[in-house]
């Protein structure tokens, strides 16, 4: 018998967290024949959902401890298409973290090419749903997420990260 509460595996690796393989559905696709805009936050919400589970604030977590995530800022870059039917990952690096938040910059890969198709970079609270309010993660988990930053320090840091939108210099 498996104990339910129990922690999943950290991902302790100086690498950046791989998600499960996706693949772009039909609907998704806009009248220029790639993926639609919408559709790429779509991608990096499931994915970040698999990070979240592995740091132990994931679907359980709510149900467990009526506490949660959300996201407080995303920037989103656009690279290359993506078409229907093809295979992506994302690939998860989590730059810094505090009591309350989580920061965050994710890659969207063609999985058989590997070439960058979206960025996103994002700022995700920790919530007390009781109250919806911002809240410290609990020790346990702040002991998880510090492990995974330490882990994460010396990976090299893609491009983008930081990035603000602005018209190019003259």
């Amino acid at each position: 018998m498996t104990d339910s509460t129990a922690a999943p595996p950290l991902h302790l690796e100086p690498a950046l967290f791989v998600c499960s393989a996706m693949r772009v559905e039909p609907e998704w696709i806009d009248y220029n024949g790639h993926l639609n805009m919408a559709y790429y936050n779509v991608l990096f919400d499931r994915s970040l959902d698999q990070f979240l589970a592995m740091l132990g604030i994931g679907a359980d977590y709510l149900r467990r401890r009526n506490k949660s995530t959300m996201t407080a800022e995303c920037h989103v870059r656009y690279l290359r298409e993506i078409h229907v039917g093809d295979p992506v990952r994302v690939h998860m690096l989590l730059l810094a973290a505090d009591d309350k938040r989580l920061h965050t910059f994710e890659e969207l890969r063609h999985a058989e090419d590997g070439f960058v198709s979206a960025t996103s970079e994002n700022m995700t609270l920790h919530i007390d749903m009781a109250v919806r309010r911002v809240a410290p993660f609990p020790a346990d988990i702040a002991e998880r997420i510090q492990a995974v930053v330490a882990a994460q320090a010396d990976v090299p840091r893609p491009d983008g990260i930081g990035r603000r939108i602005a018209m190019p210099a003259r």
